[in-house]
């Protein structure tokens, strides 16, 4: 399955052609940390499935392993590389997906460092839109 994806901006544009390894969110305090938010969503595809198509994004490593690529120009994360845990992988960020409900998350993955309050998310009130 052939997917395109890239920043809020439009600086920075990739496309995926395949089947991705795994598709999960992810509970790091690494990923909350560089997002802001408290889970991302990751699809892993192998780096021949994976194409810079425009823009040359920046990077970001924490550790010297991982990895993050975001936009110089508006700052959106869009993909990130860790050869140590995930060898010849690059994981998009789902959200970053022209259609991101292409694909469905299988799994929780790092719940060892998910905020607690995450745990129960499906017993708060939900809106369509913002309360008024």
């Amino acid at each position: 399955m052939k997917l395109e994806g890239g920043c809020q901006c439009g600086a920075v544009r990739y496309a995926v052609d395949g089947e991705p390894a795994h598709v999960a969110l992810c509970h790091c305090t690494d990923c909350q940390k560089s997002s802001g938010a408290p889970v991302m969503a990751w699809a892993a595809y192998a780096q021949g499935d994976f194409t810079l198509t425009a823009g040359t994004p920046s990077a970001y490593s924490s550790n010297g392993d991982a990895t993050r690529h975001f936009c110089p120009t508006c700052g959106a994360g869009v993909y990130y590389v860790n050869e140590a845990v995930l060898p010849g992988l690059v994981d998009v960020q789902i959200a970053t997906l022209d259609d991101p409900a292409a694909l469905t998350p299988q799994a929780q993955i790092q719940v060892a460092e998910r905020i607690d309050w995450m745990a129960d998310l499906a017993k708060m009130p939900e809106f369509a839109r913002y309360p008024g």
